[in-house]
């Protein structure tokens, strides 16, 4: 029988059940795990209530490894990039006057993929922004 554990995707991600068979891995660990782009990375959080079910819809992505030191070292590196990465998305977000505030971005673990999050009071047509911002970290 597989062994299901709940991850949290990166910093602010969501909490998934991942398989993580052949893998030894226990609350509070980071790991490297399989996601819908690529290898990303997330920490084992408790789940509340009952243990989850082995037996989802469809079939659970699988963690790859425990976070070894290069690992960290990696996911550190992304958020400083990350960091960076915010100061020209506030360019970008200040030159097209948008009305919207940037909360934080993050990369996945490979950087194949960056998440900006933002708020806003209303309705805001970004597509301008998603376009600059295409270009400038491909």
């Amino acid at each position: 029988m597989d062994k299901v554990v709940l991850v949290r995707l990166r910093e602010f991600g969501q909490p998934f059940l991942y398989n993580c068979a052949g893998v030894n891995c226990k609350e509070g660990d980071l790991v490297i795990l399989e996601h819908d782009r690529g290898l990303d990375y997330g920490q084992v959080v408790p789940v509340n209530g009952s243990a989850p079910e082995t037996k989802p819809s469809e079939p659970l992505k699988k963690i790859v490894r425990a976070a070894m030191p290069n690992d960290i070292k990696q996911i550190e590196d992304n958020k400083l990039r990350a960091k960076e990465a915010s100061g020209q998305c506030q360019k970008k977000i200040e030159e097209h006057k948008l009305e919207m505030k940037l909360v934080q971005a993050e990369y996945a673990f490979d950087r194949a993929k960056i998440i900006f999050y933002f708020t806003a009071c209303g309705r805001v047509d970004f597509r301008n922004l998603v376009r600059d911002l295409a270009k400038i970290f491909k």
